[in-house]
């Protein structure tokens, strides 16, 4: 009778097409508070394991390898690991959760709400490396965003699928602008990456700048400084993907990442824990190949109609505009907005330097009139600049170059149009009938 039941078990068993799943598990070997190494493990690179017992454990992502061990790093803080821990998967590599269903969700590098709105219902998944793309797919930029902020409509003008960086030292009022931008951009969808930022400056971006209607048409990641590096990295991916799934849905996305600096620190991080020597600054070359792998992701897709438009923020260290990060970026991106902190000091906000700013597509984008007028005030405000000093030790004398002169005469307006305050949203239209009406002529 035994043998029966066992017979019909096993056949049913089999009729279930049933396999067996032997769970894989590794020991830890080596911890020194942020690298692990663990033996008698075999993963891919990019999975997330549990190291410890439950009543002491800690999540780690798979980095590489070395000499027959498994490298994981950390993903959260300090736990009572013990030698010979166990480690175990418990999560597939490289997806993210994409869709309507994060819309007005907060989340943190692992994808994890942290808005106390209970869990995310619904959601798709999409590669955190993206999906690799031929270039013939992807679109020119022809079209304006109207960003709400004067300067940059009228001067920088941005276009859908433009990939802009914006450039400055601490304290200067990058996270100013971009909540000008957030709040009056033209965007289906917006997409806020929180990276490596002091969490009291997260807080204060999500209530003061991300609120009211752009809030339900936003998702935003919000990884702090005091992460671990890999959620940092996984953070700004985890942005991109959500953009790009959006995109893919035929939406205008915009992407903001704040900042580009604190990813490839903590790209430096990792690089130097794993042994690889150290250039330019410090930064391993893999720090600095990575940003490339980041900003290429976002623009426009001629297979949905589709485009990411991504801004980022770049911070200058010493106000350095060589920064490796700084330099690597501006080649890569589609222009860049310089702030100046000499502006800021004399009041003028948004601090934008138009001299050293430049937007790649805006003559692509722009009528003839608008890009004329554009030039004439940039012409000013560079023979201002070059005579300023001359004019304010009383060795030029009125009359004596028109150009010169014309150049004095406009600076009053010049400033008038770059200042903005932070709760004013300014038109591409508007933007452009001032520029014209005042430097058209």
């Amino acid at each position: 009778m035994m043998t029966d039941f066992a017979d019909s078990y096993l056949g049913a068993l089999e009729s279930l097409d049933f396999a067996p799943r032997p769970k894989i598990s590794g020991r830890l070997s080596s911890f020194d508070g942020l690298l692990m190494e663990a033996v008698g493990l075999s993963l891919p690179v990019g999975t997330v394991c549990r190291v410890g017992a439950v009543n002491g454990s800690v999540e780690a992502e798979v980095i590489g390898f070395r000499s027959g061990r498994t490298i994981l790093m950390n993903l959260g803080g300090p736990a009572p690991l013990l030698p010979d821990a166990p480690v175990r998967p418990v999560g597939a590599p490289g997806e993210a959760e994409v869709g309507a269903a994060m819309l007005g969700r907060v989340v943190d590098g692992a994808g994890k709400p942290i808005d106390g709105l209970g869990p995310i219902r619904g959601a798709g998944h999409w590669p955190l490396a993206g999906k690799l793309q031929s270039p013939l797919d992807r679109g020119r930029v022809l079209e304006p965003l109207d960003t709400g902020v004067r300067a940059i409509n009228g001067l920088l003008t941005v276009g859908q699928g433009q990939r802009i960086g914006i450039m400055a030292g601490s304290g200067v009022g990058k996270s100013v602008l971009l909540g000008m931008i957030v709040r009056a951009a033209e965007a289906d969808v917006i997409v806020i990456g929180l990276i490596g930022e002091r969490s009291r400056e997260v807080a204060d971006f999500l209530e003061t700048k991300v609120a009211g209607e752009a809030r339900k048409r936003s998702v935003i990641v919000a990884v702090p400084a005091n992460h671990s590096p890999v959620l940092r990295i996984r953070g700004a991916l985890r942005a991109t993907a959500i953009a790009e799934a959006f995109r893919n849905e035929g939406k205008k996305v915009l992407l903001i990442m704040d900042s580009l600096t604190r990813v490839a620190h903590a790209g430096r991080e990792i690089g130097l824990a794993l042994g690889e020597p150290a250039s330019a600054r410090g930064y391993p070359p893999s720090a600095i190949a990575m940003l490339p792998n980041i900003i290429e992701r976002a623009g426009v897709d001629v297979n949905t109609g589709g485009s990411i438009t991504a801004i980022y923020t770049v911070l200058a260290d010493g106000d350095d505009g060589n920064d490796p990060v700084v330099d690597s970026a501006r080649s890569i991106l589609d222009g860049h907005i310089v702030l100046n902190r000499h502006l800021a000091e004399r009041g003028v906000y948004p601090a934008i330097d138009v001299g050293p700013s430049v937007s790649r597509v805006m003559s692509d984008i722009v009528p003839k009139e608008h890009a004329r007028a554009a030039q004439t005030l940039r012409r000013h405000l560079a023979t201002y600049e070059e005579n300023r000093d001359l004019v304010l030790m009383g060795a030029y004398r009125a009359g004596a170059d028109p150009a010169i002169d014309a150049a004095m005469a406009c600076h009053p307006a010049i400033m008038e149009f770059v200042k903005q305050a932070p709760d004013e949203r300014v038109s591409l239209a508007d933007s452009v009938a001032e520029l014209t009406g005042v430097f058209g002529g």
